[in-house]
C-alpha cells in the first residue's frame, strides 16, 4: 500500500512550541511557520526534500514520536556537531561509525533525538 507512497510529514509532540521553535530556527537552522489551530499554535518545518516537519502542542517524552535522520550529502559532520555543540545542542552520541559511513545524535528541548549521517565517501570536516 505504502510502497510507491513519498513520505509527507513527519510528526512530533512537543511539551513547549516556543522552545521548539527557537530550537529547530535557531541551533538547525530551519524555516519555521507558526500556525494558528483551534486548539492553540503548531509548527511547520519544510526540509529540502519536500518532508514536512510537524509540531504539536502535547504531553511529550521521548520514544512517544519518531526519530528524523538528516543526510549529510557532502559530509562535515564532525564541523556540524562541534557547531551544534557550541550552540548548547545536547550530543547524545558523538560521530560513530555507522554502515557506510559517519553518524551522530543530538536532542531537542524535548529529548527527541535527531539522527544525521553521511557517506564514507566523503570527507568529515570541510573546514
Amino acid at each position: 500500500m505504502f510502497g510507491q507512497s513519498k513520505l509527507g510529514a513527519i510528526c512530533y509532540y512537543v511539551n513547549d512550541i516556543d522552545k521548539t521553535e527557537a530550537f529547530y530556527r535557531d541551533a538547525l537552522g530551519l524555516a519555521i511557520q507558526r500556525m494558528e489551530g483551534e486548539d492553540g499554535d503548531w509548527l511547520i518545518a519544510q526540509t529540502a526534500n519536500e518532508v514536512e516537519l510537524l509540531f504539536f502542542k502535547q504531553e511529550s517524552r521521548p520514544g512517544n514520536t519518531p526519530i528524523i535522520v538528516f543526510d549529510l550529502p557532502d559530509g562535515g559532520i564532525d564541523d556540524v556537531v562541534a557547531a551544534l555543540s557550541e550552540k548548547g545542542v545536547t550530543i547524545v552520541t558523538p560521530v560513530s561509525h555507522a554502515p557506510g559511513g559517519w553518524s551522530a545524535e543530538i536532542a531537542d528541548p524535548d529529548h527527541h533525538q535527531i539522527s544525521m549521517y553521511q557517506s564514507e565517501e566523503v570527507p568529515r570536516t570541510l573546514k
